[in-house]
């Protein structure tokens, strides 16, 4: 009999994967990148330092900081002094940035609404819910003394 766990991982890596590519096509028709896609929205409800930015997406202060460059160059975000700490600025969207963004999340709601709609709304919840308390184990596993 198959690992149903090994199993699942696999699906979950593999759809995680696709979404990546998805993403990546969705925001490659903004002349954008999926990284800097997940860096505006990042910072789209409020302006955060990089390493604020860096612990919610899950990666390294040094890659945020590069998309963050990249993203100010562009006029799509800008740095702001921070009131608290004078060292580490808060990156925050411009109007083109605002703009950009919003674009890119119309055109992914079009692409979501497309994609599952064969899929009915009880088993995205079902599958959401699933998934959630999954991270929520993960989270709890990370936490245990001797773990990451």
């Amino acid at each position: 009999m198959p690992d149903e766990t090994a199993l699942l991982i696999a699906d979950v890596l593999e759809a995680a994967g696709a979404l990546r590519r998805l993403g990546d096509q969705t925001a490659a028709a903004e002349g954008l990148t999926q990284a800097r896609w997940q860096v505006l929205s990042v910072v789209s409800e409020e302006p955060l330092t990089i390493p604020q930015a860096a612990r919610r997406l899950g990666v390294s202060r040094q890659n945020i900081q590069r998309v963050a460059n990249d993203l100010a160059s562009l006029g799509l975000a800008a740095y702001t002094a921070n009131p608290d700490h004078r060292g580490s600025p808060l990156l925050t969207l411009t109007p083109r940035g605002e703009e950009s963004l919003a674009r890119l999340n119309d055109r992914a709601t079009t692409l979501h609404r497309a994609l599952f709609a064969a899929i009915p709304v009880e088993e995205i919840r079902a599958t959401r819910d699933s998934l959630r308390r999954l991270l929520t184990e993960l989270d709890r596993h990370e936490g245990t003394p001797g773990r990451r």
